[in-house]
């Protein structure tokens, strides 16, 4: 049978990391900030939260992350200076980000991984289902996978996971879930999880990628989580101890946080965690814009021909 649970209206999206892998732009510029095209890439994290409903968001930060607050606040002077110009579409631009949601900020005192950061979101969300999305992960606005996790969590309760299917060789980058077939197609049920595993040692090519909606009971188990692959304090062993709990117990949800599902996600995916992968968002996500695409993708054909024959 299916159950109704309490619409979600809270989102948490760590940006705590120190952005090593892009040093040294990220030296004095939160990763977060860098564009993507004409935009930070946490503004795309947050217009997606935004457009599923979740309308109040925490950003779980740390040191020298002042400029996500700066970004989603209002700035009197840039504002009052384009309007002097009658410059409307910048100002339409410039205010867009600080009318998204209702912005809310926390420092994760330590860098201690990801399972930490979203305990420091424990109390703010207090006793509720939430959502986590991480900036790394750009979903296309065009296919709606946090409101179908949304909705996944509403009917069955518990946590819900995203999942992509990857290359064997790939696996290792992510977390890897054992998963069962339910009756739809697109929605699995997790019996297990397991952090950045070898090939040979992964349950499925089944990968977690960066969104989660997630049950209060999670920071429980988050407290007593100790320490795991790279001395960090994991989301997924969290995870994991929920789904292994409900699937020795069956039948005590309530008690024990729900089951963990999974929605398997075929869209499109913009992977903005290291430098190969931002540089080709940004040309997919360039050449996609009406704006833009039709000189950007005429000029892309020419070098690439060019490049081509020099070769």
């Amino acid at each position: 049978m299916i159950q109704s649970h309490p619409r979600i209206s809270k989102a948490v999206i760590p940006a705590a990391g120190l952005g090593t892998r892009f040093l040294p732009a990220t030296k004095a510029t939160p990763k977060e900030m860098l564009p993507v095209v004409d935009k930070p890439a946490i503004q795309y994290v947050v217009e997606e939260a935004a457009a599923a409903g979740l309308d109040d968001v925490l950003m779980v930060t740390g040191r020298n992350k002042r400029p996500l607050e700066d970004h989603f606040d209002r700035n009197y002077e840039l504002e009052s200076a384009l309007d002097r110009k009658g410059d409307a579409a910048r100002l339409a631009k410039v205010q867009e980000s600080s009318d998204l949601a209702t912005m809310h900020y926390v420092r994760q005192g330590d860098p201690k991984g990801l399972g930490h950061a979203v305990l420091c979101a424990a109390p703010h969300v207090g006793d509720e289902a939430f959502a986590v999305l991480l900036g790394d992960d750009l979903i296309d606005p065009r296919d709606c996978l946090l409101q179908r996790m949304i909705e996944v969590q509403e009917q069955h309760g518990g946590s819900v996971i995203a999942l992509m299917e990857v290359a064997p060789e790939q696996i290792h980058l992510y977390g890897s879930a054992a998963v069962e077939s339910t009756a739809d197609s697109d929605v699995v049920r997790v019996s297990g999880l397991v952090e950045k595993p070898e090939p040979a040692e992964a349950p499925s090519n089944y990968a977690i990628i960066g969104r989660y909606v997630l049950d209060p009971a999670v920071f429980d188990v988050l407290r007593k989580t100790e320490p795991g692959r790279g001395g960090e304090i994991q989301l997924t062993d969290a995870l994991q101890q929920l789904a292994a709990t409900h699937t020795s117990a069956a039948g005590a949800a309530g008690k024990l946080g729900g089951p963990v599902h999974g929605v398997v996600f075929k869209g499109r995916r913009y992977d903005t965690g290291d430098r190969g992968d931002y540089l080709r968002a940004i040309v997919r996500l360039a050449c996609e814009r009406e704006d833009l695409g039709p000189d950007f993708r005429a000029w892309l054909r020419r070098y690439v021909t060019e490049e081509m024959q020099e070769r």
